[in-house]
């Protein structure tokens, strides 16, 4: 594991009023998936993850249609979260509890009434909420008679379900966020972009008109957030992963560089507000013409974004010089670094290239940064503690976050303006990727398992007392 070395001048607290939390997202923990009008989301019919192809509907085997139970115990687990001493929690909103099909005028009022007492178990906290409008929650409906967003339409749709979020909440929730990893629709078009298309089948063409439709989409909903409330704080999402050259070949430069960019892209346009002209020639060359209307065109220029959020769980190389080998896990493509350790699922553990993303991201958008997912997934075994209690001792998952955290301490010396820290899977949840409960984030170990038994009870892990020292200490606990 490579670390900088922390400089002489960084300060041992973080920024008074940073955000300290964590983040889940509606389809990994909520469960009651047909429960008070529910519709079927795009993630009811992954029960593999992004491993296996959809099945035609709910199948018995797909943990996400339970998750932890959330829907029935939100207020034991939000409870957690305020004794580990939670100034913030990100969590998404189902779009098909909202509008069961995502096409329908009127949303359903028992899904809007299910965020209500959210709302009001956290506020009751005081715990300030960030919340994602689309975290791979496309209604099912969307995906399967309209191909997702390959279809203009749902620009409308997206626009309706936000209007009537920011209606509903926006007095009561100041942050939000349009679409979860937003560049993910690259690499898991079904369940980040709804598409139905075979990715094997799917066209460039169809699939950049898509992205082309979602930006348009968060623009907009950005548009009517500000309308509604100019107060209220819009930021897109990004998974960010830095690429670094695998040699100091120029050649292995320009391919990293060319690798980034394609993430770097969808920033550019939430934060410029316009397509950036590296991505319009990468278009050229894949012979995509994207239909753009005059109207795409300010909606995009005049509706930027207030901040920049982002995941980041890892860091990746690229080569143009060496022969390719498979493997490694990350989820974006690129090589293997023989230099770094990795995760249980093969994911590099890179905590300088959390620095690194802040670093550049700040000195390319000059927009408050908000690190909205970070955390190690691995398997946990649940132990009797010295109290006599279950637990679970993952020192592990203490040192990784730590070193992360130090990494954020460094870059706010630096100079870069971080809004706060939600640390992903906060309480187990279902694995996104996997569909798994064994690759396990949390501070909170819930007893269920890939088999699909278990008590659902919670149980605090070692890390649960750290984090609950870190924030009550506002980072000053960590060590370098």
């Amino acid at each position: 594991m490579t670390c900088a070395p922390a400089g002489p001048s960084a300060p041992e607290r973080f920024p008074d009023g940073f955000l300290w939390g964590g983040a889940l997202a509606a389809n990994q923990y909520e469960g009651a998936y047909d429960v008070a009008g529910k519709g079927l989301s795009v993630q009811d019919v992954m029960p593999r993850g992004v491993v296996g192809p959809p099945t035609e509907g709910p199948t018995p085997d797909n943990l996400k249609l339970v998750g932890t139970d959330f829907y029935h115990r939100y207020a034991e687990d939000i409870a957690l979260l305020a004794e580990m001493g939670f100034t913030t929690f990100r969590f998404s909103i189902a779009w098909s509890r909202i509008f069961p099909r995502g096409d329908e005028e009127r949303p359903n009022e028992d899904g809007l009434a299910f965020y209500d007492r959210v709302l009001d178990e956290l506020e009751r906290h005081g715990i300030e909420p960030v919340v994602t409008i689309s975290h791979y929650e496309t209604p099912l409906a969307l995906a399967r008679e309209y191909n997702g967003w390959t279809d203009r339409r749902l620009i409308g749709f997206y626009e309706r379900y936000a209007r009537t979020l920011f209606e509903r909440y926006g007095s009561r929730v100041r942050y939000w966020l349009t679409f979860n990893e937003i560049n993910s629709v690259l690499h898991e078009p079904f369940m980040s972009g709804g598409i139905a298309t075979p990715k094997e089948e799917l066209s460039e063409q169809d699939l950049y008109q898509a992205i082309h439709h979602e930006l348009v989409a968060s623009a907009g909903a950005t548009r009517i957030a500000h309308e509604i409330d100019p107060a209220l704080k819009v930021g897109c999402m990004i998974l960010a992963v830095p690429f670094y050259p695998l040699t100091p070949d120029p050649r292995d430069v320009w391919a990293a560089k060319q690798a980034e960019r394609a993430n770097y892209a969808f920033g550019d346009v939430h934060v410029r507000g316009r397509y950036p002209g590296y991505f319009l020639r990468s278009l050229a060359s894949k012979g995509v013409e994207l239909v753009v209307t005059e109207e795409d065109r300010r909606t995009l220029a005049e509706h930027t974004v207030d901040f920049v959020s982002f995941s980041y769980y890892m860091s990746s190389c690229e080569t143009a010089t060496r022969p390719r080998q498979p493997g490694g896990g990350n989820l974006m493509g690129g090589v293997v670094n023989p230099t770094l350790e990795v995760s249980d699922w093969g994911w590099a553990i890179d905590p300088l290239g959390l620095r690194t993303i802040l670093n550049d991201y700040w000195d390319r958008w000059g927009k408050p940064l908000f690190i909205v997912e970070n955390g190690l997934g691995t398997h946990d075994e649940l132990v009797t503690g010295a109290d006599g209690r279950p637990t679970v001792e993952d020192s592990y998952r203490i040192s990784y976050l730590n070193d992360h955290l130090v990494q954020v301490r460094e870059a706010i010396a630096d100079g870069v303006e971080v809004m706060g820290f939600t640390a992903w899977g906060c309480i187990d949840c279902v694995s996104a990727s996997t569909a798994q409960m064994s690759k396990r984030y949390g501070f909170v170990y819930v007893d269920r398992h890939d088999d699909g038994t278990g008590s659902l009870e919670r149980y605090r892990k070692q890390s649960f007392s750290w984090y609950r020292r870190v924030i009550a200490s506002n980072g000053a606990v960590l060590t370098p």
